[in-house]
């Protein structure tokens, strides 16, 4: 019980800490922003308004999401050990994993607070966008002005972010901060490109780099499965299995992240 406790603190603290911080203010605040511009920007494509609306929206939920979940989460570690904090949380009957653990949480609850701040962003300017919208119009759209299936891709849109960030504090117990935020977004682009690597042999004659692609296939995060965006602005269905099969994969890789993160940081010397 005093471990959860002690892991319970220490994300509220990262927690605090991360709202405090102006990058992140100004990161959210940009979001919005995009968010409402898309509605100038739809007003420009006679019929496709709310499509563009929903699709632009989103796009800056995930872009703006994945700069506070990136550059946030390369500092988890690299800040304490720069302000020399790390010393005295060490001195105290802290373990390190719930040290690792505890910042995870911390920065995923902030990363929540974020994205429902933009997801209510972007439904208050559908709904102004809806608001005195023939009912007969609005039928034929492909799919309703504030659609609850929106909450889908704004979940997804989280969960992949949480992975994410996972992939960051991993980085940023053994690099720099510099150099894990530059592996974090490769990552990150390589794993939406990872049907790419799946599918390299039938682009070159080289079993070598075939069979190189396709390990990197199986061990890098595909991460192109969380994006469900365009099915959902366009009406598509997203069947409940798909979601949970993917959320559970993302857990997985997760939990397999912060076991490995743990590990290095408990072996790292800071003396």
């Amino acid at each position: 019980m005093s471990q959860v406790l002690a892991t319970a603190a220490i994300a509220r603290s990262v927690f605090r800490e991360s709202v405090r911080d102006k990058v992140l203010y100004n990161l959210v605040a940009f979001a919005i922003l995009m968010i409402g511009a898309s509605y100038l920007i739809g007003q420009l494509t006679a019929g496709q308004d709310v499509k563009i609306i929903k699709d632009l929206g989103l796009s800056a939920t995930s872009v703006f999401g994945l700069f506070i979940a990136v550059f946030i989460g390369i500092g988890l570690v690299s800040k304490e050990v720069e302000r020399r904090s790390i010393y005295s949380l060490l001195s105290k009957p802290i373990d390190r994993t719930q040290l690792v653990i505890g910042k995870y949480i911390g920065l995923g609850m902030t990363l929540a607070v974020n994205i429902g701040v933009m997801a209510i962003a972007l439904y208050a300017v559908l709904a102004y966008m809806s608001w005195g919208i023939s009912a007969q119009t609005q039928s034929a759209w492909d799919a309703p002005g504030l659609d609850p299936a929106m909450l889908k891709a704004i979940g997804l849109i989280l969960v992949e972010l949480l992975l994410v960030t996972a992939i960051a504090l991993f980085f940023s117990t053994f690099s720099t901060p510099i150099l894990s935020a530059a592996l974090t977004f490769g990552f990150y682009i390589v794993g939406h490109f990872s049907a790419d690597l799946r599918n390299f042999q039938d682009v070159v004659n080289a079993p070598a780099a075939a069979r190189l692609a396709r390990g990197l296939y199986w061990v890098l995060p595909n991460l192109a499965q969380f994006d469900i965006k365009s099915d959902v602005v366009h009406g598509h269905a997203v069947p409940a299995g798909y979601l949970a099969v993917t959320v559970g994969y993302a857990a997985l890789y997760i939990t397999m992240l912060l076991a490995i993160a743990s590990l290095i940081f408990s072996r790292r010397d800071f003396k």
